[in-house]
């Protein structure tokens, strides 16, 4: 437990060589220990930062303003003021950050892996259409936020831009963190503004399934929420912006949730919660800090292989119809399936597994 509480303060800094190699000298332990001790904590901080950052740094906030450091909290309020739209403009992203060395402990844990299909051209923009959710999206996050699994080694020229609720974006110092990592609300302004006026060569990864699908996600189960979605052809359609189908295998399984029947009272708190909040609160849990064999917050570490699949051409249409929304999901739902049976039984999916398409 001390060890895990030195390593949480240790490991930002520097390099990942350089770290294990100074762990090693002080504490005497063999480098795969090291080595699974900072993917844990990778991990840990992250899952806090999902669950609390948000309300915590506004708690903390409001009690500086009570004390006699008030004037550093002013401060921040007043750039926050000032700073307010930078979300829906792109952001603020760091490649520092983006490369920080707890991303590759973080990839490492699951192991995170992304798989490149196609290319892409930099000539074009981009819709990426992420599935399953999971509980928290990991497999997107590290994939699309960071740059330990090399997607833009892998991608050259492509900016990607993970879209998530716009109420992040109202938290301070969470917002800070989030668009250093180039997350964007998943609102309208601010996917026209990278559509639009942000040049070619951006991708914006959109988590279609949103909160209706992690209700339902659960080991062994590979379900989509799509058949209702079509907002997300439709801002492709106006923008003239490629579909890219975009498959999560594991992401499903490194948490287990209890599932509540439709027509439960678990179920309709949740469906009130996603309709006025913007997320459904799950009943989820993993292992624990110390050990694998008990419950707690963090994931478990099962493979999570994320599939970026072939481009789909959109043409621009500054008004399209239904019928023309209705014609390019039915491609998009094609190519997702298609997708999927083409790489599930490379991924430990047998060969009779169907996608099911809610």
């Amino acid at each position: 437990a001390n060890v895990t509480l030195f390593l949480f303060f240790f490991f930002y800094l520097g390099t990942g060589s350089s770290i294990l190699s100074a762990l090693q000298d002080l504490f005497w332990l063999s480098k795969s220990k090291v080595e699974k001790q900072l993917q844990i904590i990778s991990v840990l901080q992250w899952v806090l930062t999902f669950l609390i950052m948000g309300v915590a740094c506004t708690l903390i906030l409001m009690y500086i303003l009570c004390t006699d450091c008030w004037a550093i909290a002013a401060l921040y309020l007043a750039w926050l003021v000032f700073d307010w739209n930078t979300p829906k403009k792109g952001g603020r992203r760091s490649q520092w950050v983006r490369n920080w060395a707890i991303w590759r402990y973080f990839r490492d844990y699951f192991p995170i892996r992304l798989v490149k299909t196609h290319n892409l051209l930099t000539t074009r923009n981009y819709i990426f259409g992420y599935h399953p959710h999971g509980i928290m999206g990991l497999g997107a996050f590290c994939n699309f936020s960071t740059e330990a699994t090399g997607v833009s080694q892998k991608f050259p020229g492509i900016r990607p831009y993970l879209a998530t609720l716009a109420g992040n974006f109202r938290m301070p110092i969470l917002r800070d963190y989030l668009m250093s990592g180039g997350i964007c609300p998943v609102n309208r302004d601010s996917i026209d503004y990278i559509l639009s006026k942000n040049g070619s060569g951006n991708a914006i990864i959109i988590v279609v399934g949103g909160a209706a699908e992690s209700l339902n996600c659960t080991p062994g189960k590979n379900s989509v929420t799509l058949k209702n979605r079509k907002g997300f052809v439709k801002l492709a359609l106006r923008h003239g912006a490629d579909l890219v189908p975009v498959y999560s295998f594991g992401e499903n399984e490194v948490y287990k949730q209890v599932i509540f029947e439709e027509g439960s009272w678990g179920r309709w708190v949740q469906k009130k919660f996603q309709k006025h909040i913007g997320f459904a609160p799950c009943i989820f849990h993993g292992r624990g800090l110390f050990s694998s064999n008990t419950w707690g917050l963090l994931p478990y570490s099962k493979p999570i292989t994320t599939v970026v699949g072939e481009p789909i051409t959109i043409p621009k249409i500054d008004n399209p119809s239904q019928r023309e929304v209705d014609f390019y999901h039915s491609i998009y739902v094609d190519s997702l399936i298609k997708l999927f049976d083409k790489y599930k039984s490379k991924f430990g999916l047998p060969e009779t597994e169907v996608l099911e398409v809610n």
